[in-house]
């Protein structure tokens, strides 16, 4: 009758183990100023679950315009309203966090889709290893 409880007590433990809390995204920040994307590049790893905190420095609108990036990549519910047609639109001033998980290696472009911005510099890419 020992051998009942212990193999329970076991298989419990097992279980916690496996459920313990995932750790938290590493956070890659991300300045939207007037035409330039500061990293221009960012380097991440498929698998790996990133928040990319999108801040607009300017004193008007820019946006994160990377649809083949998040198409190849699982956005966390909770974030895929914020983005419309592969962009992430900020206004000037203002910050989003998009918690993302690429799945697919590959170079993706990334623009500004406002009139002109990437005509005049404000793009880069994102490289997924």
């Amino acid at each position: 009758m020992k051998s009942v409880p212990l193999a329970i007590f076991a298989l419990l433990s097992v279980a916690a183990a496996g459920a313990q809390a995932q750790p938290a995204p590493q956070t890659v920040n991300v300045s939207l100023t007037s035409y330039a994307f500061t990293p221009s590049t960012i380097t991440l790893k498929a698998g790996t679950t990133y928040r990319l905190h999108l801040s607009d420095d300017a004193g008007k609108g820019h946006d994160f315009s990377a649809p083949e990036f998040f198409a190849a990549s699982a956005v966390a519910p909770e974030d895929q309203a914020k983005i419309k047609d592969g962009a992430v639109d900020l206004e000037g001033g203002e910050a989003a966090d998009i918690t993302v998980t690429p799945q697919k290696p590959g170079t993706y472009p990334l623009t500004c889709t406002h009139f002109m911005h990437s005509m005049m510099g404000m793009s880069g890419q994102i490289v997924v290893q």
